[in-house]
């Protein structure tokens, strides 16, 4: 008998780390704490983003987006699912295999924060296996992307104003 080895339920992951020049308060402030006003502010592929549970952030909040991927509108539903303050926001796709980690960390000097993002595709179609080198490769362009608009858009921010952009 013959046997394949294909597991569909592996993920796809990407990683991108950046070092940012804010103290760790200031950057958990901007993605965590105010996490539903400005992810469409750095995740520029959402055309439509609404928080389900209010504006609050906390383990179990849910919102709704519709990202442009590659011309095509992809709306799924997401719920928070780690929120550990100054360290770690954690969301996961509701109806879409999708889980989205962003790690802050202090580095050794006080004002600067390791901000680390990490894009897991948990479950990919079996027809799609084929292409899982391409999909890689695009979720890590993605995960840079990422941190580097979040670095952009917190450097624009004025250490003593709100983390909040208008």
């Amino acid at each position: 008998m013959i046997s394949f080895q294909f597991d569909a339920s592996k993920p796809i992951v990407g990683q991108a780390s950046i070092k940012i020049k804010k103290p760790v308060n200031e950057v958990f402030a901007f993605v965590g704490e105010h996490f539903f006003h400005n992810y469409p502010k750095w995740a520029l592929e959402i055309t439509e983003f609404e928080p389900l549970s209010g504006t609050t952030v906390f383990v179990g909040a849910k919102a709704r987006q519709i990202r442009n991927e590659h011309g095509q509108n992809e709306e799924s539903i997401f719920e928070i699912t780690d929120f550990n303050p100054h360290n770690k926001l954690a969301f996961k796709g509701i109806d879409a295999p999708y889980q989205d980690t962003y790690l802050m960390e202090m580095t050794e000097l006080n004002d600067e924060t390791l901000l680390t993002f990490i894009f897991e595709l948990t479950e990919i179609d079996l027809l799609m296996r084929p292409f899982q080198k391409l999909i890689r490769a695009a979720i890590e362009e993605g995960a840079e992307n990422t941190i580097d608009n979040i670095n952009a858009l917190i450097l624009a921010t004025p250490s003593e104003q709100s983390p909040l952009l208008n």
